[in-house]
């Protein structure tokens, strides 16, 4: 059986290919004949095989090679980014109708965005699944225990004014205050244990699930038992798993654009002149500004400094904007299409990130 992330790897990597796009820059001085086929030139170019007619040696030049082999760095991207994040449908709109030279083509941003974010993630971004220190659990459940204390005793009160219902709520409380009060005792048990053999911090979410896998509380209804046993395999290392799924992710990310193209298409079923390929350069620059978006909260995510929580939720509310703004643009809609068809485009890309999700995480355990 094909390994499933070498076959992401693979088709990312073709995508990639293909998305580069052949580096024009500057031709230089023009010379008399051309220094690959030998044809005579009068301009910056060749008109037999296209090729510059100065050949560049130096090294900055090789430099600028680099960066058009990536994507096509020069002044494209200065007039591509801003119309993406400002202007959506204006972009959109001009690479459907063929004006496409001043522009980054969307797969080719798509795809350097997509790398770019996840690279970004990796290093600088906030964490996939934050875990809680055992000191800062341990505060926790004491708070949690001062609380139910304090709410026995006004419950006690009132049980004692006789209140219909008070001695059950108390005694409902009771019982919470014992799980409380023996949670803080795990958990400061743990925190005067002996390091765990495998690394995983006492207490922690992945230290759970690891013990639940081996000693066998832990069951997977998937797949045969081969299959089982690989996720199990995987599980048991829970953050090794968690790095899985997200390398999974990357090279499976493509996977958005069939899976989104679609229900673009329901949004239009009954409007004429547009086409599969509208629909796709539109969900292409869509997905872009969802990543470039993405890495900024991810990023912003590791600072704790004052007021990075509200530019996030900020950042969170351009999502229904953009969209808005790309939509209305794009189409040529009125306010009240584009505001309809936003909202169940909102609901669309629930349902959407929901199954990607799902399948990146199956293919993530089971690869």
């Amino acid at each position: 059986m094909v390994d499933i992330e070498a076959t992401g790897g693979l088709v990312t990597g073709g995508m990639i290919a293909g998305a580069v796009e052949k580096p024009t820059g500057h031709a230089g001085e023009a010379h008399t004949a051309c220094s690959d086929c030998g044809e005579p030139v009068s301009g910056k170019f060749c008109s037999n095989c296209g090729q510059p007619t100065h050949v560049h040696r130096s090294l900055l030049h090789l430099g600028e090679e680099l960066l058009h082999g990536v994507m096509h760095f020069d002044a494209r991207i200065w007039r591509t980014l801003p119309l993406l994040l400002l202007n959506p449908g204006k972009l959109t709109r001009e690479w459907i109708h063929g004006k496409r030279t001043r522009y980054v083509s969307p797969l080719a941003i798509f795809l350097f965005t997509v790398f770019l974010m996840f690279f970004a993630l990796s290093f600088g971004g906030a964490e996939v699944v934050r875990s809680q220190s055992l000191d800062e659990q341990l505060a926790d459940a004491r708070i949690a225990v001062t609380e139910l204390q304090t709410s026995i005793a006004e419950t006690e009160a009132r049980a004692a004014a006789d209140e219909p219902g008070a001695a059950g709520v108390l005694t409902g409380l009771q019982a919470g205050l014992a799980g409380a009060q023996g949670r803080v005792k795990a958990l400061e048990e743990a925190r005067t244990a002996a390091p765990r053999p495998d690394g995983l911090q006492p207490g922690s979410w992945q230290a759970g699930l690891a013990d639940s896998v081996r000693d066998g509380s832990f069951h997977v209804g998937f797949g045969d038992e081969k299959t089982e046993e690989k996720i199990l395999h995987k599980l048991a290392n829970p953050d090794f798993a968690v790095y899985k799924i997200q390398q999974t992710a990357y090279k499976f990310a493509f996977l958005l654009i069939p899976l989104s193209i679609p229900f673009v298409w329901l949004l239009f079923l009954w409007k004429r002149g547009f086409t599969w390929y509208d629909h796709g350069v539109f969900v292409l620059y869509s997905l872009t500004f969802m990543s470039i978006l993405t890495m900024a909260i991810g990023i912003l995510g590791r600072s704790e400094s004052w007021g990075t929580s509200t530019v996030a939720s900020l950042l969170m509310l351009s999502v229904p904007v953009h969209m808005f703004a790309q939509l209305k643009g794009t189409y040529g809609l009125s306010w009240f299409s584009a505001l309809w068809r936003t909202l169940v485009l909102l609901s669309f890309c629930v349902l959407t990130i929901s199954i990607f999700l799902v399948a990146i995480i199956v293919m993530g355990l089971t690869g």
